[in-house]
């Protein structure tokens, strides 16, 4: 039986104080305080649809807003995630997943190429959910994509409500998530041409 993947990140800064531990190959507990109720809500959609146990703590300066405490908890579950991942042999690589959420529709493309990349097509009607500015979601995926090293396509395909588009694009990250970091027995060493994947 194949080891689990385990990765570790911490990261201190005037701004914001974090840990962060992942276990790819876990059951989906989410352990996580912000400071954001909301988003903590997101991450924990997130990991349990990636099957992906998350610990994280921040201490953000959200006196200030909750930009840092977003934009670094991206950071940092990046590289545990990174991390986790190792040379990424025997993966799967690629995937993606759609994500209903009651009218709301999100599509997700991974590529676990070692190419950070964002492209995020979504839009919301408001500025904050609950506690959470909306604007921040894409400077997570952002930060998160970038320390991973994933190529990371989101499109938001339908919706009205924003907390149903919110969830759906953080359920759907999780479900592609998943899908390309779970390990494939046909799959010797990378999935690469060059035999690597950087």
């Amino acid at each position: 039986m194949n080891e689990q993947r385990h990765g570790h990140c911490e990261r201190r800064s005037r701004e914001t104080q974090i840990e962060c531990s992942v276990c790819l190959d876990g059951s989906g507990k989410g352990d996580i305080h912000t400071g954001i109720g909301f988003f903590d809500h997101m991450l924990e959609a997130m990991s349990r649809f990636a099957r992906m146990d998350v610990m994280i703590r921040c201490q953000g300066d959200l006196d200030v807003d909750g930009h840092h405490t977003v934009e670094d908890t991206g950071i940092c579950l990046g590289r545990a995630i990174r991390e986790a991942l190792g040379d990424r042999s025997g993966i799967v690589r690629a995937a993606h997943a759609y994500m209903p959420m009651d009218e709301a529709l999100a599509f997700c493309v991974i590529d676990i190429s070692g190419r950070p990349y964002l492209a995020f097509d979504a839009s919301f009607d408001h500025p904050m959910c609950g506690g959470m500015d909306t604007q921040l979601a894409e400077e997570f995926f952002r930060a998160l994509a970038v320390q991973a090293g994933l190529t990371v396509h989101m499109r938001l395909e339908s919706g009205r409500n924003d907390h149903h588009r919110m969830e759906a694009l953080f359920k759907a990250f999780g479900l592609a998530l998943h899908s390309g970091a779970c390990r494939d027995s046909g799959v010797q060493g990378v999935l690469s041409t060059k035999g690597l994947l950087d």
